[in-house]
């Protein structure tokens, strides 16, 4: 049985979960925004179909369109946080209905210089024309 939530509910959710939170202009989100930024900004998300962008103080999830094919491995979701050394570690993984999310890849202590062309190497996206 399928259930439809909206993306209000979805967000209230969340909030009373206390799990993620959108984008916002709040302080606490200009790490997300930065990596946002280092990735392409709407660039990217145009190149690559990214979406359902949710944020916490120190990371950035986004979602990958799910077709077969789309992106090496199948991957469709990827988490970009920021560590105790000022890089990144990068969680690429796979999330299919009534399973558990498959890690497919995770790289740790990247440079933002290097987050596209790592995107681009494990998920087979170009960042930029």
């Amino acid at each position: 049985m399928k259930i439809k939530l909206s993306k209000r509910q979805w967000e209230y959710i969340g909030d009373k979960a206390g799990w993620l939170s959108k984008i916002s202009e709040s302080d606490d989100q200009s790490v997300a925004k930065t990596i946002l930024e280092q990735l392409g900004g709407n660039k990217f998300i145009a190149m690559t179909g990214a979406k359902n962008f949710m944020s916490g103080s120190n990371y950035l999830i986004f979602s990958l369109p799910g077709s077969k094919g789309f992106t090496k491995n199948a991957i469709n979701r990827v988490m970009i946080s920021l560590n105790s050394l000022d890089t990144y570690d990068i969680v690429f993984s796979r999330i299919r209905k009534n399973s558990s999310p498959v890690i497919i890849e995770e790289v740790n202590n990247v440079y933002n210089d290097q987050l596209q062309d790592i995107f681009t190497n494990i998920t087979g996206l170009n960042t930029k024309l």
